[in-house]
């Protein structure tokens, strides 16, 4: 059993007693492998996992936010329903593993508060997932470059032009928002780094 896959079934046991948990999890170990995905693959559920542990403190629910956590790409097409797919899915898995109710509304309500990373001041799992989702932001410089890279080829469709002014309006907003973390564990970590590879790749789309 591969250590994300223990991961899964250590965190679906404590909600779950189906004995398909772990076929769900290594379908969903599936789904971030698929070949198209360059960015939204393995390492970036790894690296949100990881992050959502740094946050685990500031949540309500630690383990609704990673159970989201691994749902909230599981449907990667590239397209605006995306997130509201990849939400769907986890309610039906997880209503079909005789997790309770009230549990997987929340999965599936954390999975869509990515759709805007905007979640309300006192929605404390959104605001745990939505930082954990950005904290690959503040990753070294190198590493932030490669990551722009793979986001690069995930739209290879689209015209060089058009992916820079995307990119660049994207940017924009966040380094307009007062933060781009909600919890103060984030900001701490990762606000300043954040914002010096966001402007660093703006001045290059500018340039």
């Amino acid at each position: 059993m591969t250590d994300l896959l223990q991961a899964w079934h250590t965190l679906l046991a404590r909600h779950s007693v189906s004995p398909r948990m772990d076929d769900v999890g290594e379908a969903l170990l599936g789904r971030w492998a698929e070949p198209h995905r360059r960015y939204h693959d393995m390492s970036h559920l790894r690296g949100i996992l990881s992050a959502v542990d740094a946050l685990a403190a500031f949540a309500d629910d630690p383990d609704a936010v990673r159970v989201a956590a691994w749902y909230h790409d599981a449907v990667y097409a590239g397209k605006s329903d995306d997130e509201e797919n990849s939400a769907l899915l986890a309610e039906s898995e997880l209503g079909e593993l005789g997790v309770g109710a009230e549990f997987v509304a929340e999965v599936g309500r954390l999975v869509r508060v990515t759709i805007t990373h905007d979640p309300a001041a006192d929605d404390h799992n959104g605001q745990v997932l939505s930082d954990a989702d950005l904290a690959v932001l503040a990753v070294p410089p190198e590493d932030y470059q490669h990551n722009t890279a793979r986001v690069r080829a995930e739209y290879r469709h689209v015209s060089d032009g058009d992916f820079g002014a995307w990119r660049a309006r994207m940017i924009e907003a966040m380094l307009a928002a007062p933060f781009l973390y909600r919890t103060d564990q984030g900001r701490r970590l990762w606000e300043d780094t954040a914002r010096t590879n966001l402007k660093a790749e703006l001045a290059a789309l500018s340039g």
